[in-house]
């Protein structure tokens, strides 16, 4: 464990970095910083540092940088995240709540986190899995066929045309949008197949092969993949950063046009805090010279999706996870209200 002072030390060294982007010297670091000992403590604190693997000196120069250790124990040690100010809360609100739809919402989510924070913005979509029916629409396309229009609790909307077996008249229609969501509105996806399974036996026997071949295309809409989603912003704010990346930049943005990799990257919507993953702890190669701040977002206080911000690892930490903390939360309520 280090100790206080050289936490404090470390602590100095990361906010220097970071401000700077300068290697930060002994002196430097005296000058700028309240740390209550002499330069040549502070040398010693620093060549300590170095022994354990948590600053590291880049080029001959007198200065040190932080490690993926050395970021790693400041994370962990923050006291808080930078909250955001008055004015900065309302643009955020003010901002989402011009969302017309789930789509809109998803893609100024995006240009939002991009603009605050200066990095990669990733946004996942609101997984199905994890949704809620809100209410299912049935309308009469010609004779045999049908549109079939679920509306789900995060506003999402899914559409499928029904070629239904035998012509399906509007009494009919009625009578079964009526009983279908008398049993599925506001019931979670998972629970759906088991409380429809014996509705088509409530119909006329002409009338039950339509009934079941609506009944099937629901449930191959509510299991389908396409939860698996993302959007991604400010790519090109990676061109500010072209020094923070060993050879260059590319690498890193091959690694973000892999969907299943951000999808990674971002981690289990089950788990609602943010996480900060630095350097080597990304698993793909090509970025171990970033890090990735993610948080899930949701309604009613469940995490249905993730989003995030991809960077250089010489990044503002509180300020990048006060920032992502502060537009999950408007998402929620958002989608909540929706």
């Amino acid at each position: 464990m280090l100790s206080e002072r050289r936490l404090q030390v470390l602590r100095a060294i990361v906010q220097d970095y970071v401000g700077t982007e300068e290697p930060v010297g002994s002196k430097a670091l005296t000058e700028r910083h309240s740390l209550g000992v002499s330069p040549a403590t502070v040398r010693n604190d620093m060549a300590a540092l170095e022994d354990e693997g948590y600053i590291a000196q880049p080029h001959t120069s007198a200065g040190r940088i932080p490690t993926d250790k050395g970021y790693r124990l400041f994370v962990d040690k923050l006291a808080g995240v930078k909250p955001m100010t008055a004015p900065e809360r309302r643009a955020i609100q003010n901002f989402l709540e011009g969302a017309v739809d789930l789509d809109d919402v998803v893609a100024r989510t995006v240009r939002l986190l991009a603009q605050l924070t200066r990095q990669v913005a990733v946004v996942q979509y609101p997984s199905l899995t994890r949704s809620t029916v809100r209410h299912v629409e049935l309308l009469s396309l010609a004779p045999a066929r049908v549109m079939l229009v679920l509306i789900t609790d995060t506003g999402r909307v899914e559409q499928r045309v029904v070629d239904c077996p035998a012509p399906f008249g509007d009494a009919s229609l009625a009578d079964l949008r009526a009983r279908l969501n008398s049993r599925v509105a506001n019931r979670r996806f998972v629970d759906v197949p088991s409380l429809v399974e014996d509705l088509p036996e409530a119909f006329e026997h002409e009338d039950r092969g339509t009934v079941s071949t609506v009944l099937s295309t629901l449930l191959e809409t509510l299991v389908e993949e396409n939860e698996e989603r993302l959007m991604i912003g400010g790519t090109a704010n990676l061109t500010r950063f072209g020094h923070d990346f060993p050879l260059t930049i590319r690498p890193v943005l091959e690694a973000l046009e892999e969907q299943v990799v951000l999808l990674k990257l971002l981690g289990e919507a089950q788990d609602p805090g943010v996480t900060v993953r630095i350097g080597h702890e990304n698993a793909h190669e090509g970025l171990n010279s970033t890090s990735v701040v993610s948080v899930g977002y949701g309604s009613g206080g469940e995490a249905l999706a993730k989003l995030g911000v991809v960077g250089p690892t010489r990044m503002d930490y509180p300020g990048t996870m006060g920032a992502v903390r502060a537009v999950a939360r408007y998402v929620g309520q958002i989608l909540a209200e929706s």
